[in-house]
């Protein structure tokens, strides 16, 4: 008998942008920065030269220098390339939206707003996206508030606001806000609501990535202190799910409030330890040997002709010139890397310079293959990043998947992208999403479903397999379901499959009380049954003792009774029904 359940492909349509009639409008697109009425930008010694509130604050423009947000600079957040107004303090450099017909262009998955609020509160408003071939679709666009809305979804956090009274230390937010498009048609033009307290900076349509397909990833989960590593190069060591004749890289600054540098770039494959196979090949970056990522932006590498196997272990290194203290990581590795004794080594074949041991990513957060079915996304939690698997042995649940995948030809090789957070949570942030913190639980699974799946190179499918850590540490069934089922909605509005695995028994260990296990049972009893997800991976059943249902069979049990072991791990991924994906 089969452990999993599939919901039948007719009882949920994927969610999509409402169409409307095809439109004539009157007044002709024109581009944003020929519309801007608001100046939110001052000079720290003219504060009075700006009013972006109404109420005469605005943002300081020596902090957004020292984040590496410079007037002009073409920034990519989440996938988007949005481009900072090329304008001086003082001088107009965002819109009020009221209703205002924007000339935009492309073919994309998403349209994206860098935006923010000045209401004291969020700012939601519906608008209009025309499409060449005289159709249209609306949207909904909800804005945070510049001074109050939350730290775990800001694009950027500027230390400082300016009024005319003087400059408070008080943060101010940016935000990078997607809403879906009709996908296969290109966008002509966008009307934005007719919301005055929402401000837009710059709007883009997130383009597709055809042509390439997400083989390695993993999530930031905070920004803790590291090193610090001053002239030092990290040589990270990453396990490829599929591969292809071509490479490409991705570096994210999350969470960072100021830019970080990083120099020569080259990419390998392992041979042992920090040996590489080869001289590794160097990456560039629009030409340039090394690259700025700027304060809560990220960086895609240009493509490079090299040839990545499959299941196999890279070596990327990466030079870092300054000193950096702390950074954005993904903490548990479950895999060794290493960090260079002083000097560029990213040329360099045998590991010697090779000196310290690193047990977390920092920085790299993707690598990209050339060609390729497109991915599979798993948003998790411990169990999906691989706690209490052998180290440096790839035996996660994602990297058994991947290999079944690879091993069989009934469907497609697709990429397989590990997005799970070693004690994330469903509903509640660990990591606060702003600032140098010792937590890496990172924010939410709803904070970070945007950048962590729908952003993620040629995703096709999501598998969402959380909540455990949320029912242990007290959320209700009800307010998990509320996540979960806010989660789906998100991925169908996008035209993603998604699946949702039941959550684990955990009976044994300290927090698995009998009322957590009694709300784990809801939340699995809804995923199986209220068919919001468009199939189900019944982990709960692969794993529980039969006699005992609260409890994980002693096989799969790490010893803890909340992980599974290696036997565990590969359980999980052999009752996948590959078809599903």
């Amino acid at each position: 008998m089969s452990v999993l359940a599939l919901a039948l492909s007719t009882a949920l349509t994927p969610a999509a942008p409402v169409e409307a009639a095809p439109v004539r409008r009157a007044t002709e697109p024109l581009p944003l920065e020929r519309l801007f009425d608001n100046t939110a930008v001052s000079d720290d010694a003219r504060p009075g030269e700006a009013d972006f509130d109404g109420a005469g604050a605005s943002l300081s423009a020596r902090d957004l220098t020292a984040a590496g947000w410079t007037p002009g600079r073409t920034l990519t957040v989440q996938g988007a390339r949005l481009t900072w107004p090329r304008r001086e303090p003082g001088e107009p450099d965002n819109v009020r939206a009221a209703g205002q017909s924007v000339r935009v262009t492309g073919h994309g998955d998403a349209l994206a707003f860098l935006t923010t609020a000045t209401e004291g509160t969020e700012v939601t408003g519906a608008g209009t996206v025309s499409y060449t071939d005289g159709t249209a679709s609306s949207y909904r666009l909800t804005a945070p508030d510049w001074r109050t809305g939350p730290l775990a979804t800001e694009a950027v956090a500027l230390p400082h606001l300016n009024s005319p009274d003087g400059q408070l230390a008080e943060k101010a937010r940016l935000y990078v806000v997607t809403v879906p498009l009709v996908r296969g048609r290109r966008v002509a033009s966008v009307r934005l609501p007719n919301s005055p307290g929402l401000h837009v900076f710059a709007v883009s349509v997130r383009a597709t990535t055809p042509g390439w397909t997400g083989s390695w990833a993993a999530a930031t989960a905070g920004y803790p202190q590291v090193g610090p590593w001053s002239d030092r190069t990290l040589r990270l060591v990453v396990h490829t799910s599929v591969g292809g004749p071509r490479v490409r890289l991705r570096f994210d600054n999350t969470f960072a409030a100021a830019p970080v540098r990083i120099g020569s770039v080259t990419v390998a494959v392992q041979a042992a330890g920090a040996a590489a196979r080869d001289v590794p090949v160097a990456v560039a970056f629009r030409g340039a040997t090394g690259v700025e990522v700027a304060a809560g932006a990220q960086v895609f590498s240009d493509p490079l002709d090299f040839d990545v196997p499959a299941d196999s272990s890279l070596l990327v290194s990466f030079h870092l010139p300054g000193t950096v203290t702390a950074a954005p990581v993904h903490r548990l590795a479950r895999q060794r890397s290493y960090v260079s004794e002083a000097g560029d080594h990213t040329s360099d074949v045998p590991a010697t310079a090779y000196t310290a041991v690193l047990t977390n990513w920092p920085l790299l957060t993707g690598v990209d293959v050339g060609g390729g079915p497109g991915s599979v996304v798993l948003l998790g939690d411990s169990i999906t990043d691989g706690e209490k698997s052998t180290a440096d042995a790839d035996r996660r649940w994602p990297d058994v998947l991947a290999d079944r995948l690879l091993a069989q030809d009934e469907v497609p090789h697709y990429g397989v992208l590990n997005q799970g957070i070693s004690a994330n949570r469903v509903v509640t942030d660990r990591y606060p999403g702003e600032g140098v913190s010792t937590d890496t639980g990172g924010v939410s699974a709803l904070h970070r479903f945007d950048r962590d799946v729908l952003a993620q190179t040629s995703a096709r499918t999501a598998v969402v397999f959380q909540g455990v850590n949320d029912v242990r540490w007290g959320a209700t069934a009800g307010e998990v379901i509320a996540g979960l089922r806010e989660i789906a909605g998100r991925g169908h509005e996008r035209g993603l499959r998604m699946l949702a695995a039941t959550i684990l028994p955990c009976e044994g260990e300290a927090r698995c009380t009998a009322a957590v296990d009694a709300e784990r049972v809801r939340v699995n009893a809804w995923i199986r049954d209220a068919r919001a997800f468009d199939g189900v991976l019944d982990f709960d059943e692969v794993v529980r003792d039969p006699v005992h249902p609260a409890r994980m069979l002693a096989a799969y049990d790490s010893g803890d009774h909340l992980h599974p072991g290696d036997a565990g791990l590969a359980a999980l991924a052999g009752a996948v029904d590959l078809k599903l994906l």
